[in-house]
């Protein structure tokens, strides 16, 4: 189903909205020490950015997996968006993925404050891009 051109650009928006909303409960709950959650949401922040461009651009997927392999198609190999910025976000996914789901191993301090800029960094020029192809 193709989505009316008002839908998909409030739902783009409203994905935004929610990246952004993210990244701030990302910084407040860092602020308490609980690692593990602060890793989730900085993924889901940039999860909802990623989403919104592949909506922005017309591109689907159904899975996790499925918006990585998106993002780099057609935004990292065509150098719109750099390797480093697509490596941060399967990075987040990958500790996302253990925080949530591997008790055996720890997620510290260490391992996620240095994640918190390059995630507002990647987050915000995904709203450029955004805006630029308004």
């Amino acid at each position: 189903m193709k989505l009316k051109k008002e839908d998909k650009e409030s739902l783009v928006k409203l994905r935004m909205l929610r990246a952004n909303e993210l990244l701030v409960e990302a910084k407040d709950i860092m602020a308490l020490g609980y690692w593990r959650t602060t890793v989730n949401r900085l993924y889901y922040a940039c999860f909802h950015a990623v989403c919104a461009l592949l909506l922005k651009n017309d591109y689907t997927a159904h899975t996790h997996s499925g918006v990585i392999t998106q993002l780099g198609l057609h935004f990292v190999t065509k150098g719109i968006i750099s390797m480093k910025q697509g490596k941060l976000y399967r990075d987040l996914f990958e500790k996302r993925q253990t925080g949530d789901y591997d008790v055996w191993t720890s997620i510290d301090e260490e391992d996620v404050k240095p994640l918190i800029e390059p995630a507002e960094n990647f987050i915000k020029e995904i709203e450029n891009l955004i805006t630029q192809n308004t």
